[in-house]
């Protein structure tokens, strides 16, 4: 369970200084330059810092402890705020890149030294590259030798899901922005800086709604992860006492996961018997799948 938290902190702390940093320079760039895709940028890096804190404050309300309010606890919250972080990258990073894109499309203003603004993304390009790189080298860490598409189709790690895609969408924004901005100074014709800034706005927008499918999907409740659902079904049938695993269920909450399982029993055990192997199955899941934060399991001859 540490290791996972452990590799998303560590990932949005890459993205917030990277973020920050790549902000200042992109509004001083936009404000010298006039270019639109440059203050389309600009908008998307201060959202995406907003981003990273709000994923921090979910990371971090997650792992309160249960109460009687909230008997699993808080684990889900992640998954809100990763849901919010989505709908802003949807309205203030995507929907103003594409609007700033027609305002300058029907008011164009002439460019002024667009090599400065040029200069600004690709340093940009390289910090947002180096970012990319950490959640990448964070997400090689937990992948447990699956490929990385096998990873993103059954992550439940909402945190680095976000970061991923606001990486790869922040770098695909600045590439698009050099390209217009860059045609746009060697042609003279200030319209295809606004087009770089609706094309900005049109990616962020696919990957938000990308993200906020894959997030959907937590909210509403997602068994565990299908390599741990194997680790426990393994640990359960091999155990010599049970004769049949009848069936488990699984639900992740957050960084923790909740175990319910029905299991047919060797027959003539008593009950104090049945009743104490249980509990010591229970505790050694527990000891060594970390991620398992309760466990009930339950004898039965039928499901």
């Amino acid at each position: 369970m540490a290791a996972p938290q452990d590799a998303s902190r560590r990932a949005i702390l890459y993205a917030l200084l990277a973020n920050f940093g790549i902000a200042l320079a992109k509004s001083w760039a936009a404000w010298f330059t006039g270019s639109g895709s440059m203050l389309a940028e600009a908008i998307h890096s201060y959202a995406d810092t907003g981003n990273q804190v709000l994923l921090f404050l979910g990371l971090v309300q997650s792992r309160r402890p249960a109460d009687q309010e909230h008997p699993l606890g808080y684990g889900k919250l992640s998954y809100f705020w990763a849901f919010i972080v989505a709908i802003m990258l949807f309205s203030i990073g995507g929907l103003f890149s594409i609007y700033e894109g027609v305002h300058k499309l029907q008011s164009p203003e002439p460019l002024n030294q667009a090599w400065v603004g040029l200069v600004v993304l690709g340093l940009a390009i390289l910090l947002e590259g180096s970012a990319l790189f950490g959640v990448l080298r964070e997400i090689r860490g937990i992948r447990r030798g699956r490929g990385f598409r096998s990873w993103l189709r059954s992550t439940r790690n909402a945190e680095l899901l976000v970061v991923l895609g606001e990486d790869v969408a922040a770098l695909t924004g600045l590439l698009l922005a050099m390209g217009f901005l860059g045609w746009a100074a060697w042609s003279g014709e200030p319209h295809w800086d606004a087009l770089g800034s609706i094309a900005i706005g049109m990616v962020l927008i696919v990957v938000s709604i990308f993200v906020a499918i894959r997030i959907r999907g937590l909210i509403v409740g997602k068994s565990a992860d299908p390599l741990l659902r194997e680790l426990i079904d393994g640990m359960i049938s091999a155990d010599p006492v049970i004769e049949e695993l009848l069936n488990t269920i699984t639900l992740q909450m957050g960084p923790r996961i909740m175990l319910a399982a029905k299991i047919r029993m060797r027959p003539g055990l008593s009950i104090e018997e049945a009743v104490t192997h249980i509990n010591r199955l229970e505790a050694r899941i527990k000891s060594e799948l970390p991620q398992v934060g309760w466990c009930f399991i339950e004898p039965d001859v039928s499901d």
